[in-house]
């Protein structure tokens, strides 16, 4: 039997789907390889699996998920028990350039890979959300028993559509599901997007960074490889169908939980990590805050480790101490 991995050449995809191969797991990978960002970061990425230990058990088929077709088409014949989803238009401020990008990946797309759920009687889906979804919460940490109802951005609304999408097809079919909501995964072959690596590279580069609200803000930084931990935990322990109530408030066998750091750290922390790790001191260009994004995340894993026995291990000085040697060799700097 076989896991379908979906975003197999994305950022987590990619390191979960390592972590599969090694412990032996047949895997099949799905990724469209879209241009969000360059699509020879992702290529780069499924050229490093076909090098990984037990590579000969890892198929890659490149598909949309919001092609119902090619979604079916991309397991015809091969047996697949377990499906871990992770394909999805990311990004915050992206949603408000390009909408319907989210609507067709991140809720099209998410009830191909439930229908396909539902039609193969999987064992497991586990499927990523986001802390986008906490929103315009003031309270910290976020709780996964917390509302999520004011989301602050199209991105975070297509999450929590996600979710309740999720909830329903649980309910109905009694599908075990657990949804994860990440907080700022950051680490090797990372998204060119995100904080650390815009930072990284123009640190090195010498060229300004961007730093918003002033600096005043705190992002929860969550390693990749915890991450990964994370994600084989929850799979490996599907939630029963007891008809008691789960993380998040379901009575379905559909769990959620928050994996991140559970250290909400300072922005202008991060960059001070940054400068030392690259020798160099950051220009700093100060703007206001970017419509769509908050200002705190922070995470309660209570639930995530006493259900999952699950909880981080790398601190944010030795993450960014990881990904900068990474960045440079990759870039030959």
């Amino acid at each position: 039997m076989a896991i379908l991995v979906t975003g197999a050449a994305g950022f987590i995809g990619h390191h979960v789907a390592r972590a599969l191969l090694a412990r032996g797991e047949e895997v099949i990978g799905l990724d469209d390889l879209n241009p969000y960002y360059p699509p020879q970061l992702k290529r780069d990425r499924l050229a490093a699996l076909a090098q990984a230990p037990g590579a000969d058990r890892f198929h890659f088929v490149e598909a949309d998920i919001a092609d119902h077709e090619a979604v079916d088409a991309a397991v015809a014949g091969r047996p697949v028990d377990r499906i871990i989803h992770l394909a999805a238009q990311a990004g915050v401020r992206y949603s408000i350039e390009n909408p319907r990008a989210y609507a067709r990946s991140n809720l099209v797309g998410h009830l191909n890979l439930l229908e396909l759920a539902r039609r193969l009687e999987v064992g497991h889906l586990v499927y990523a959300s986001s802390s986008s979804v906490y929103g315009g919460n003031d309270a910290l940490p976020f709780s996964v028993d917390d509302a999520v109802a004011r989301p602050v951005s199209l991105y975070a609304a297509t999450k929590g559509g996600g979710e309740l999408m999720s909830e329903s097809y649980s309910h109905l079919y009694r599908l075990p599901m657990t949804g994860l909501r990440f907080f700022t995964v950051y680490g090797p072959w990372g998204r060119p997007d995100m904080a650390v690596w815009l930072f990284t590279d123009a640190i090195l580069a010498g060229r300004p960074i961007r730093v918003f609200n002033g600096g005043d803000m705190r992002r929860d930084f969550t390693y990749v490889d915890d991450v990964v931990a994370g994600v084989l935990a929850a799979l490996d322990r599907p939630p029963p169908d007891d008809g008691a109530p789960k993380p998040g408030g379901s009575r379905a066998p559909h769990s959620l939980y928050n994996i991140g750091n559970s250290r909400s750290e300072q922005l202008l922390t991060l960059i001070a990590l940054i400068e030392a790790a690259s020798g160099r001191e950051a220009v700093r260009v100060f703007e206001p805050m970017q419509p769509g994004d908050v200002k705190d995340t922070f995470a309660d894993i209570t639930a995530t480790t006493r259900d999952l026995g699950w909880s981080p291990t790398t601190s944010l000085e030795r993450g960014v101490a990881t990904f900068v040697p990474w960045f440079r060799a990759r870039h030959g700097l």
